[in-house]
């Protein structure tokens, strides 16, 4: 989102690392350690001493969040405005110029209207904390940042270069599609559960990964390979090997961001896939662009948690999944321009669901759909 923000309002975007991050942090309770090896002293009598901390070390379960909270205190001095939706995202927008930064941990992400306000951000933030400038973003948490004229463009070509290393995959084939048409169905006679199932899982965690950051094309096959963490068999693990191949053919592909000629607009699409999964559950997708001519800027495909008994009742499913995002995506939106939240438009493609959201009445055909998918 704040990438097609960037290019509809020309703003600059940069990216700053803290040094050590949790070290700067305050310790929230007494927490005492042994010496360090090399550095042990003995007290006058001869007694083993022990350190006591004074700030959060690496390892300890609450240096994250002591961490955080310094990070919080220091952008409320600086003005900032914390985004109620997503604590991870603060906003400045004043007579000198708009600001808004995205914090993950020790790496932030600052956009700016103008110069003169990035470089009153930046030395802020190298006045409180050691600081390292990479100056303007181009690889970020393994996603690489291409700035063309009017655009900005998002890939991970080099991380998927990197898995296939990894599983030797290098040199295969590419295929043309994610998975094999019928995937869907029940596998009666696969009964061979493979020997290395670490292998598998970390297949699967590292197409996650892809699919989280710049692939959407994955949503579904990823979701398939997923519900078989436990006790995958050599049909998910050909799967899998199949979506790298996929990989291998379109590594290139990627999220590209362009300036729109309309005002930006959230609008969502979903769908699903009524009881074609070999359990009999339905499949949910939503997806939502800010433009016509850009990405989605968001996008799932998830198994639902009930058993759909018509098209009607897993349309309507989908469609409160999707409401739940937009609602996130439409304060998140709002935060992001500092301005009250839009109307967004959620596309549908069953009548049944749609008549259903307008009027949500109990009668013979719709009284054994759950309450909780009303709230749209």
């Amino acid at each position: 989102m704040l990438m097609q923000l960037a290019v509809q309002e020309d703003m600059i975007v940069h990216q700053m690392d803290v040094k050590t991050a949790y070290l700067n942090a305050p310790i929230d309770c007494e927490i005492y350690m042994e010496q360090p090896e090399g550095f042990e002293k003995e007290s006058t009598n001869g007694e083993k001493l022990v350190c006591k901390l004074k700030k959060s070390l690496y390892g300890l379960k609450q240096s994250g969040r002591n961490w955080n909270i310094l990070l919080d205190e220091h952008f409320q001095t600086e003005n900032f405005t914390k985004s109620p939706v997503d604590p991870c995202m603060y906003v400045r927008n004043n007579a000198d110029g708009k600001a808004i930064i995205i914090v993950w941990v020790d790496d932030i992400i600052i956009a700016s209207s103008n110069e003169q306000t990035l470089n009153n951000v930046k030395q802020a933030l190298k006045h409180r904390f050691k600081m390292k400038d990479l100056g303007k973003l181009s690889w970020f948490l393994g996603i690489e940042f291409k700035h063309v004229e009017n655009s900005i463009e998002m890939s991970q070509s080099r991380y998927i270069d990197k898995i296939l290393t990894k599983f030797q995959m290098a040199d295969c084939k590419p295929k043309a599609m994610p998975c094999e048409l019928g995937s869907n169905k029940a596998q009666v006679d696969e009964t061979s559960v493979i020997e290395n199932a670490g292998q598998y899982r970390e297949i699967v965690g590292s197409l996650i990964y892809i699919m989280y950051a710049t692939r959407p094309d994955l949503c579904y096959v990823v979701g398939k390979l997923s519900q078989h963490m436990s006790k995958p068999k050599n049909s998910h693990m050909s799967m899998a090997k199949q979506t790298l191949r996929y990989l291998k053919g379109s590594q290139d592909r990627s999220l590209k961001y362009v300036k729109s000629k309309s005002p930006l607009r959230l609008t969502g699409y979903c769908d699903s896939d009524w009881g074609m999964s070999e359990d009999r559950y339905s499949i949910s997708g939503y997806g939502f662009k800010l433009c016509d001519e850009g990405p989605l800027v968001s996008w799932r495909s998830c198994k639902q948690k009930v058993i759909a008994l018509s098209t009607c009742e897993a349309e309507y499913i989908a469609l409160a999944t999707g409401t739940q995002e937009a609602k996130f995506l439409r304060q998140t939106l709002a935060d992001l321009n500092s301005c009250k939240p839009e109307q967004v438009v959620m596309y549908v493609d069953n009548q049944g669901a749609i008549a259903l959201a307008k009027n949500p009445v109990h009668h013979q055909r719709s009284k054994h759909i759950d309450i909780r998918y009303h709230l749209i």
